[in-house]
């Protein structure tokens, strides 16, 4: 709230990530839009009413009939990038969507392709999505269904080190 009050964002759709850890919750990402990508499928309001119409009849003055999120707790887990490199392999998958509350397991970066963990990357490995009674339990499906997945990850070269080796 302080963030988006110091940016002036004070009307309309506000997107913010923040990042928790025993220190304390520090803001990463403020910014007046709609959350980004999948994690979007994550809310509904009123009846059935996803956020993007919701921020589209908010922003052309049309009727919204409730405000109200649905009632179920609801998160969604950007997978960090553990490690740089390229990934090779994701296991754990089906044992992390057999998790109760779990909704679904996605992963973005096909095999293959180079990961960059934060902060020089700009890209998560993927998302967890879990829905449950409280919010504490939903954190702690996104926790287990984590838990169980593992990614292989070959070390990668870098251009000055592949460069030394030619050289």
């Amino acid at each position: 709230e302080a963030a988006t009050r110091a940016l002036g964002i004070v009307n309309g759709a506000v997107h913010v990530e923040l990042r928790l850890n025993d220190d304390g919750v520090f803001p990463i990402d403020v910014a007046a839009r709609s959350i980004g990508g999948l994690c979007g499928r994550t809310l509904s309001f009123g009846v059935g009413m996803s956020l993007e119409e919701l921020i589209l009849r908010h922003a052309t003055g049309s009727p919204i009939g409730s405000f109200d999120r649905a009632e179920d707790a609801a998160g969604v887990m950007m997978i960090p990038i553990p490690a740089g490199g390229t990934l090779l392999a994701v296991g754990g998958l089906e044992q992390a969507r057999g998790i109760p509350g779990v909704d679904a397991v996605t992963i973005s970066i096909p095999i293959g392709h180079e990961v960059v963990p934060l902060p020089e990357g700009s890209e998560y490995l993927g998302f967890i999505f879990a829905r449950g009674d409280i919010p504490a339990a939903v954190e702690e499906t996104l926790r287990a269904a984590h838990a169980c997945l593992r990614f292989e990850i070959s070390e990668t070269a870098t251009s000055s080190e592949t460069g030394a080796a030619e050289a």
